[in-house]
């Protein structure tokens, strides 16, 4: 590990990857129970995967966005760590797999050679930060999010509120009213407006909060429509206090944003937040992009395209060329099916960029490459390098570009595959329907399981992998649903579930929807045609196909592969699972406290009193489960605390342990508050690790 002292520039980056290689040591040596590892691991992108003995890693990407620098060097990583294959997920991040546990730690200081980070892609935390793709191009962008979502990547990052929620918490950027961020599905989502305020131009944020995908999915509920952009971090920040400390922390199920806003009602969670902005370390925090220096816009050599194209040129140019707001130049959208594209693809595109465009390239939302920046006389050349490299598809972004996550490709959480039915239903596209290969206004999205990590239940039409009886053999199955879709500045809607057919007839259900879309739809856009006819309309049109007395042999082998389906779905790791010992929570109690003597001596009082914090709950947690006393937020555990501990007299902390913790929220975060908070929180963890060791003495 001597390398990462004298190679990495950020010291907290290298302690970072220094404590990771500490605790898998202390895990292979059985110091750490291995479930409260996985809470470590995934906090680092460390993610189990299906097959055992292998990690996948999830490199994380704020809003997409690689250079060439940096893809070169996710190359180098994925060549000497993993398989060559990278995949493009649908929150932007890049993921590979097959990677020895041991090796991360070197795998993650390799990445940050080129400000390439792991931390917090997984776990319960705060997750990749989403944006628009087009966003800084977008003709009908207010302003760019860019710096937004960059400044909020960086905010919580590592962040002391935000490293051990109940549940992972999402954020997206859009860049305009079309909403192609899909704020509506987020825990906290961003659409940019202008304000005229005393005849100048403002600018701000509609916000969304609590919205979600998943076996229950729920739209945000619109929290304003004008939030400035001075308070978007204070707010941000607010909402994550608040979810730290009452959102669920046992049932992992209803343990997201979404279900504590149902639970308690927006009114309700929005007076919480306002009542903790005393105790946020800004009251504004000002964000002033407007006088950036505009990026000068890159001017290559020409360079003259070889031959002629042909027809194939000119469909691709239809689908997959999307104009800017700068003149005279254009993007470009390479279509990466299913996500996944490989290193004697990625390096050419990297040199490429560099070259003839922005020197950066953005993954997309639709798992897919944006190549921005492109001046318009070099789209013959563009075409003809990209042909060579297989990344000159037509499609993007249309019906034959399907979204689907890996399903039981990798994924502990897989019933089915996604990406055998995917594979096979832009065939069916393909060859059967090669005119709609110019449609963008039918989307199809799918999921290995009801998580939703393809989105399935936000599209047009969507697939989500599950089984069916056939008799007494369990074969793979689809659930078919159809109406969902985005209809711009924050609204949405979900798909209805129509039915359940097995995943073999899945083509034939595709054929079954698109004829008879064509042939009745006179006109009308999917949506309408499908509030014209109705659920049951379709359940009908379907129903043959979820007949399982017709079942035969073949239903029972998935596709992509050879042998019988068998169902085998392991623990998930979404959520970053956690069996908390007694010994390892007053360790990591302990571990939070010195983490708040430390921003104590940086003068980050913000930060020391959160870490103190976060060190009692931990503290009082230990003590509530060495009594067996099971508990679900932060809240919980201070009420439960008081009940079992202080209002019996086996402790005495002078007052109850609610009015130590929650002076966090009553008090400004000065240097005063900060250093008489950290010796209290240092006192009261004393008490209880003296009353913890005299238990265990008797």
């Amino acid at each position: 590990m001597q390398s990462f002292r004298t190679e990495l520039e950020n010291p907290i980056v290298e302690r970072d990857i220094l404590e990771l290689e500490r605790k898998i040591a202390l895990f292979r040596e059985g110091k750490i129970d291995e479930e409260k590892f996985r809470s470590l691991r995934l906090a680092r992108g460390v993610y189990g995967q299906r097959q055992q003995g292998v990690q996948m890693i999830r490199i994380k990407l704020p809003y997409g966005r690689a250079t060439s620098a940096q893809l070169r060097r996710i190359c180098k990583v994925s060549e000497e760590y993993s398989t060559g294959r990278l995949h493009i997920t649908t929150r932007q991040d890049i993921q590979i797999h097959y990677v020895s546990l041991d090796r991360t730690p070197q795998l993650w200081a390799e990445l940050e050679k080129d400000d390439v980070t792991l931390r917090e892609a997984c776990g319960n935390t705060v997750r990749n930060v989403t944006a628009s793709e087009t966003a800084g191009i977008d003709p009908k962008e207010p302003f760019d999010v860019t710096p937004y979502a960059d400044a909020t990547f960086r905010y919580f990052l590592r962040n002391p509120i935000c490293q051990e929620m109940g549940r992972k918490f999402k954020m997206a950027f859009s860049s305009s009213d079309e909403d192609t961020g899909l704020a509506y599905m987020h825990d906290l989502g961003f659409i940019p407006k202008l304000k005229d305020v005393n005849g100048q131009q403002v600018r701000g944020f509609k916000v969304l909060l609590g919205g979600g995908l998943g076996s229950q999915p729920r739209h945000g509920d619109l929290i304003t429509e004008f939030l400035e952009t001075d308070q978007l971090i204070p707010f941000i920040e607010a909402v994550l206090r608040i979810f730290d400390r009452h959102g669920e922390r046992a049932r992992r199920n209803k343990a997201r944003m979404k279900f504590l806003v149902k639970e308690i009602g927006i009114e309700a969670f929005l007076e919480l937040v306002e009542n903790e902005k005393k105790a946020l370390p800004f009251q504004s925090f000002p964000l002033d992009f407007e006088n950036q220096d505009t990026p000068a816009l890159p001017n290559p050599p020409t360079v003259q395209a070889e031959g002629e194209l042909g027809l194939d040129f000119e469909l691709w140019k239809l689908t997959n060329m999307l104009p800017q707001k700068q003149e005279g130049y254009v993007s470009i959208g390479v279509r990466v099916p299913l996500g996944d594209f490989y290193l004697d693809q990625a390096r050419p595109l990297a040199d490429l960029v560099e070259k003839y465009a922005a020197g950066e390239i953005r993954f997309t939302l639709r798992q897919n490459i944006l190549v921005r920046d492109v001046r318009a006389d070099l789209i013959p050349f563009f075409y003809q390098e990209l042909k060579k490299i297989n990344l000159a598809l037509g499609g993007y972004n249309s019906l034959g570009d399907i979204t689907a996550c890996p399903g039981t490709d990798t994924c502990n959480l897989g019933i089915a595959s996604s990406t055998g039915i995917a594979s096979e239903l832009e065939k069916v596209i393909q060859n059967e329907y090669p005119h709609l290969l110019k449609n963008r206004e039918l989307v199809i999205k799918i999921s290995g399981c009801m998580n939703a990590c393809g989105q399935h239940n936000m599209a047009h039409i969507g697939f989500q992998g599950m089984s069916m009886k056939a008799g007494k053999t369990v074969i793979p199955a689809l659930q078919v649903l159809l109406g969902g879709g985005n209809m711009g500045d924050g609204n949405g809607r979900f798909a209805d579930k129509v039915t359940k057919i097995p995943s073999r007839r899945g083509p034939q259900a595709l054929r079954l929807l698109i004829d008879d879309f064509e042939k009745n739809a006179k006109g009308l856009d999917f949506l309408s045609y499908y509030d014209l006819q109705g659920q049951m309309y379709f359940y009908e049109l379907l129903k043959e196909l979820a007949d399982a007395s017709t079942v035969t042999e073949a239903d029972s082998v998935d596709w992509g592969h050879q042998e019988a389906y068998e169902v085998a779905v392991g623990v998930g790791e979404c959520a970053g699972v956690v069996i908390d010992l007694v010994a390892t929570l007053l360790l990591e109690a302990l571990e939070k406290l010195d983490l708040g003597q430390e921003s104590l001596e940086n003068r980050a009082w913000a930060d020391s009193i959160y870490h103190h914090y976060a060190g009692l709950i931990n503290a009082a947690k230990a003590l509530l489960l060495s009594e067996d006393i099971s508990t679900n937020s932060y809240a919980n555990i201070i009420s439960l605390f008081d009940e079992k501990f202080i209002q019996t007299g086996k402790i005495n902390l002078g007052s109850s342990f609610a009015e130590v913790v929650y002076q966090i929220n009553q008090n400004e975060p000065s240097e005063e508050f900060a250093k008489a908070y950290a010796k209290q929180a240092m006192e009261v963890y004393g008490l209880l690790k003296k009353y913890r060791e005299e238990e265990v003495e008797a």
